[in-house]
């Protein structure tokens, strides 16, 4: 199986309202601890910040769980970072920080970041702190309760904007970028 490639056919989310809440939201003061191995308080990061939040991303030598690809919004993790990767010096150029958040460890996470050469950090919510502070909606596959995807643009602490649904996710770094180019 090619994680950098989205299957044909691939299940569009429908937009639940699960997201409706969250425009407008201050972000918790709380501290995720990143790739890099430093905590990082979501709240006190300045200016404009991406916060792009996927399920899970998949490694070349391990199986996706039963039926992954058939679940709505769930499948695109690696094609999504990957964008930002490839979209990030455009970013960068705006003054705008990225950020990848999951429920998975950031061990798990560190493998990815370094596989798929991100030059932003990834953000472990393991223990599920946002999804209880915000009430990120998530679903629950294989044992696992994983975040819906959605991306998250906040300015100076606070959500300015919500994409979510998010599809097809190989598009949502250039929606983000575009979107950031018209409302700077």
């Amino acid at each position: 199986m090619d994680l950098n490639r989205l299957p044909e056919n691939l299940p569009e989310p429908e937009d639940d309202g699960a997201a409706n809440h969250l425009q407008g939201m201050a972000l918790p003061a709380m501290s995720l601890m990143a790739t890099n191995d430093e905590s990082v308080d979501i709240h006190k990061l300045p200016g404009l910040v991406v916060f792009y939040v996927y399920p899970m991303t998949g490694r070349p030598d391990t199986q996706l769980p039963d039926g992954w690809a058939s679940i709505p919004g769930a499948r695109g993790c690696t094609p999504q970072s990957c964008a930002f990767r490839d979209h990030h010096g455009e970013l960068a150029a705006l003054n705008t920080q990225v950020f990848g958040i999951s429920t998975q460890t950031t061990a798990y996470q560190q493998e990815a970041k370094e596989r798929l050469h991100l030059p932003f950090e990834l953000l472990s919510d393991a223990t599920h702190q946002l999804k209880t502070s915000i009430r990120l909606p998530t679903f629950e596959v294989a044992g696992m309760e994983l975040y819906k995807r959605m991306t998250l643009i906040a300015r100076d602490g606070k959500i300015c904007k919500v994409f979510y649904p998010v599809f097809p996710p190989n598009e949502n770094a250039e929606a983000v970028l575009n979107w950031i180019k018209d409302n700077h």
